[in-house]
Order: structure tokens, then sequence, then C-alpha cells
């Protein structure tokens, strides 16, 4: 494996598992809302975002995390792994009220409080998010795709890898 990508609702914990699979593998992990969100909870424009996507998407071995619908083809294309996060949604809403006010190397920010916007997204992810990733997995069923439906399971995936000497 050189080039994977990490997807799957937010608060799942993509993210926590990225950083663990980047320790192990020594892939360099490169983090999609890093690309998007200046500190300011602004964000750079499509142009922008596209050449720094292709940018990371030209090196030699990475993990890329995170979803971003609209790219998603590209990086499926770019890479040899998928690991997909499947957790049920009240899981992933868990997940992102326990990270608030906590600083976190993923994102230009801290959250300190509720958003609503957010979790509105996190409860349709189920109903409109995943059907699209889902046949886009389908799509290139060639890659090594492993989908996980508990955080258990990717702690499994992540202690049966050899750590890099």
């Amino acid at each position: 494996m050189d080039r994977a990508i990490v997807i799957g609702c937010p608060g799942s914990g993509k993210s926590t598992f990225a950083r663990a699979l980047s320790l192990r593998t020594g892939l360099e992990l490169i983090y999609l809302d890093r690309m998007y969100w200046n500190a300011d909870r602004t964000h750079v424009d499509r142009e922008e975002f596209d050449r720094r996507l292709a940018a990371a998407l030209a090196k030699p071995r990475w993990i890329i995390d995170g979803n971003y619908q609209r790219t998603l083809e590209k990086r499926l294309s770019a890479c040899d792994a998928v690991f997909m996060f499947d957790l049920g949604t009240e899981e992933c809403l868990a997940g992102i009220r326990e990270r608030r006010g906590m600083p976190r190397p993923d994102m230009p920010w801290v959250e300190t409080g509720p958003d609503a916007e957010f979790e509105s997204y996190v409860e349709s992810f189920r109903a409109e998010q995943l059907p699209v990733i889902t046949e886009a997995l389908k799509q290139h069923a060639e890659k090594e795709i492993h989908i996980f439906r508990s955080r258990a399971e990717a702690d499994a995936f992540l202690s049966a890898l050899a750590p890099v000497c």
C-alpha cells in the first residue's frame, strides 16, 4: 500500500485512524480539511483547493483523510487502498461532540460549541452521502477496500499491521 484514502462520516474516527495508519506505515498524512479551511473558518476557492489536491495526488506515497465528495473520484482513481468508516449516526454525533474544545491536527481551529449545520450534515450522511460513496467503491472494486463498521474493527486492523522499522 502506497496511496490510501480514509473516508466516512465525520465523527466516525477517520482522522484518528489515519494518524495511526501513518505512524504504522510511514506514509505522509494529508488532511483535506487543512487544504480547504483557513484558521479564520473561511475556505480557499475551488481552484486553489483543486491545485492543492493535485499536488498531493502527484506525490508517490500518501494517506489522504477526508470526504469532499466532489473530489472522491480523483482520489479513488489515484489510490491503491480505501479505508471507509461506516458507523451509526449516533456514534458519529457522539464523536463530534466528544472532540469539542480539543485541538486537532486535521483542523486549523478548535471547535468550541455546537454547530447545527455540521450536525445536520452528519445526521443526513447515511441517507445522502453513503450511497454515493458505496456506488463509487463498486466502480473501483480492484482497489484494496476495507470497510469498518466499528472503531474496534479499525483498531484490530491497525494492530495486525507490522510497524515500520
